[in-house]
């Protein structure tokens, strides 16, 4: 079973297990301790670097990763909306957000429908467009400075803002492994994203 916990939460779980009978053994960006109660496997939101293994519980240097602060661009878009900004550790100091009408889909048939739904998709593309634009402005002078970028909002609509925006391609590299999927992208969404920008997944085997 695999959930996503809190940092801090995360470090109250494994603390009391540094230095009990086990085994560790940290590769791949994840670390795995094996004791005679459990199985845990621990992948932190950043890459973990060390790589080593332990004939006992060492949480220590997992503790070190999961407690650092990072520069993180965040980009999150659904059709209706976007958030972008720039957090320092938890702290939000750069961000821009906006809104823009993009109807639903016509449950009805014939010509009707067709003008809906290019309607729709003109609106989707100005949407998609306008994001890229404020996407470009506000991470691209940080582009050297970011340890990552957060994706979220829906999938699709990241994917064809991207598309629409080649300028944009480099977000890819910086992308964190995790996908947020998050509702309508608003300051206050936005603002609430370093609990789960900072969640470590914890898998008990």
């Amino acid at each position: 079973m695999s959930r996503f916990v809190g940092r801090a939460n995360a470090a109250k779980r494994l603390a009391p297990l540094e230095g009990s009978p086990g085994r560790s053994v940290y590769e791949s960006g994840s670390a795995r301790f094996e004791t005679e109660g459990e199985t845990l496997v621990v992948r932190p939101p950043f890459p973990l670097r060390h790589e080593e293994e332990y004939a006992v519980v060492r949480v220590a240097p997992l503790l070190e990763a999961i407690a650092e602060d990072h520069r993180v661009g965040a980009v999150l878009v659904r059709l209706g909306g976007y958030a972008v900004g720039v957090f320092e550790g938890e702290k939000l100091v750069a961000s821009k957000v906006g809104q823009r009408l993009v109807h639903g889909r016509h449950r009805a048939g014939g010509s009707s429908a067709n003008r809906f739904r290019r309607r729709r998709e003109e609106q989707a593309r100005v949407l998609l467009q306008e994001a890229g634009e404020v996407a470009a402005r506000i991470l691209g002078p940080e582009r050297e400075r970011l340890d990552a970028v957060a994706l979220g909002g829906d999938r699709t609509a990241i994917r064809g803002m991207i598309d629409l925006c080649p300028e944009l391609a480099w977000l890819d590299e910086l992308a964190l492994e995790r996908f947020f999927t998050v509702p309508d992208p608003r300051q206050a969404v936005l603002e609430r994203l370093p609990y789960d920008l900072y969640a470590v997944e914890i898998t008990e085997l």
